[in-house]
């Protein structure tokens, strides 16, 4: 008899739960999105709403309805009562024998959380400090897959180095992107951050903080740099769906911007709080 073990618990495979079979547990087969919530409204929900649809399209999963899905994260947003909330939602493949080449027809899973985020004015006011770590993940990076053991790693690298975030370095060298962040330097009022390409997601956050740069006069380029370089920066900040804008104030070890958070830093997060107060979304 073809068996199943749980924990202690032993049953028939053929009484297995179908979400022990889900392709996303078996292989990371899957794509996800962090959306949020400023003071019960959403915000950029269609941006990410694209983005997944990208990623969907990206890893050829096929049979899920986006307007539905948008009507259905608003619905069940309605019921949580949660001002300021994150909204995590993945999609997998399906549920099927475990086998590399999945099955004609397959129906895709979906998986929404909706819960509170904290706080995080001290964050922006004291600034926080980040670690170089390798960058060992795969070739597209563009695409948003539930395939973050790499990540997950690096947070517990930085962790152990007491700091915030690990900034990712790729084989020659260059930074690529936070390890669940992005990453810009200020030079001489310039923001610069990596060019878009397969390396890196192509974040939501980013594409605000660019509107914010616009916002304040600053000019902003697309140029690729190594640690040296960073470390050489008048100001780092990263950006990240559920706390904006956080300004760096030490850079694997060094001290940056004269240990805290830059002017120019603090003033994209002001101008990013007025992108969100204008563009979020009550919902309908």
């Amino acid at each position: 008899m073809e068996l199943a073990v749980i924990q202690d618990r032993t049953v028939p495979l053929s009484e297995l739960d179908s979400s022990f079979l889900d392709r996303g547990l078996f292989f990371g087969d899957g794509v996800y999105e962090v959306m949020r919530t400023y003071g019960g409204r959403l915000f950029a929900l269609d941006e990410h709403l694209e983005r997944l649809d990208r990623s969907l399209r990206a890893v050829w999963i096929k049979g899920v309805d986006i307007p539905a899905l948008r009507a259905q994260i608003i619905d069940a947003y309605k019921e949580t009562g949660i001002d300021n909330c994150c909204i995590y939602l993945h999609i997998t493949r399906g549920s099927a024998p475990r086998s590399h080449a999945w099955p004609e027809g397959i129906k895709p899973n979906i998986f929404m959380m909706f819960s509170h985020i904290e706080g995080y004015e001290k964050l922006h006011r004291d600034g926080v400090k980040v670690c170089i770590a390798e960058d060992l993940r795969w070739k597209r990076c563009d695409i948003k897959s539930l395939n973050l053991l790499p990540n997950a790693m690096a947070k517990k690298f930085a962790r152990d180095k007491d700091c915030f975030e690990a900034i990712l370095k790729d084989r020659r060298g260059d930074i690529t992107e936070g390890a669940s962040s992005a990453f810009f330097a200020v030079f001489n009022r310039m923001v610069v951050t990596r060019p878009l390409s397969n390396k890196i997601l192509p974040s939501i956050s980013r594409m605000f903080v660019r509107r914010a740069v616009e916002n304040c006069g600053i000019e902003f380029a697309e140029k690729t740099l190594n640690p040296l370089q960073a470390a050489k920066a008048d100001e780092l900040f990263l950006a990240v769906t559920t706390k904006d804008i956080v300004g760096i104030t030490d850079f694997d070890g060094r001290p940056v911007s004269g240990g805290k958070v830059g002017r120019i830093t603090k003033s994209l997060q002001e101008s990013f709080a007025e992108i969100v107060k204008k563009n979020a979304l009550k919902p309908c």
